[in-house]
């Protein structure tokens, strides 16, 4: 841990050993209304469960957020029932679906301006600010960096103590102002702790180490 030099180096040299580690892959493809499905569905559960979970509502003809919004609820629970919490899921993606159709479809999204299309989102029932942030980067395409519980849970292996918005502020004031790398920069986060944190590979940790 590394608890004497300012955030903004720590994080510095976070980003630099994860881009040595795995370099510019992508992360999260898809177009955007899958995107923003997944970014609901993948709250408390894994990403192989939402695959599967949107690959269910395909087959079924879901494949739009109009689709879910004129679906009926128990044939979206039946298909979305192995991410859990599916019916409190069933409900949060028919209210993220009412609100894209009250602004006009997914289209007209791209015409809001970034930071107000973050509060919007955010006063939407079951959307919180990672949700938002993951339909703002990865659906729309817009720069809003993600902060996720991996996330933290890195930066603070590595001695940095800001949390969620705070957090938020530093990447985004540590990175250019692009998509692509607010992408790029925030899978790095997620492999690697996938990779080291959840199988509890801690002794292995580099980014515990750095100097």
């Amino acid at each position: 841990m590394d608890s004497e030099n300012p955030p903004e180096i720590i994080l510095k040299r976070i980003i630099s050993c994860l881009q040595d580690i795995y370099g510019d892959a992508g992360w999260w493809p898809g177009d955007a209304d899958q995107v923003m499905i997944g970014a609901i569905l993948t709250q408390q559960t894994r990403w192989e469960n939402v695959e599967k979970a949107l690959s269910n509502l395909e087959s079924v003809g879901i494949k739009t957020l109009d689709d879910v919004l004129a679906a009926d609820d128990e044939i979206v629970m039946e298909n979305i029932r192995c991410t859990g919490y599916y019916r409190m899921k069933t409900g949060r993606l028919k209210e993220l679906s009412s609100f894209v159709a009250g602004k006009g479809g997914v289209d007209a999204l791209y015409d809001v301006p970034v930071d107000e299309l973050r509060r919007d989102l955010l006063g939407v029932k079951g959307v919180g600010a990672e949700t938002a942030d993951s339909i703002l980067c990865y659906a729309l395409n817009m720069p809003s960096y993600v902060i996720d519980s991996y996330t933290e849970r890195i930066s603070g292996c590595a001695g940095i103590t800001a949390k969620k918005d705070r957090l938020k502020d530093l990447f985004e004031k540590i990175l250019p102002c692009s998509v692509e790398k607010y992408q790029t920069c925030h899978g790095w986060f997620v492999e690697y702790a996938k990779e080291f944190c959840i199988k509890k590979r801690c002794d292995e940790c580099r980014i515990k180490n750095l100097n």
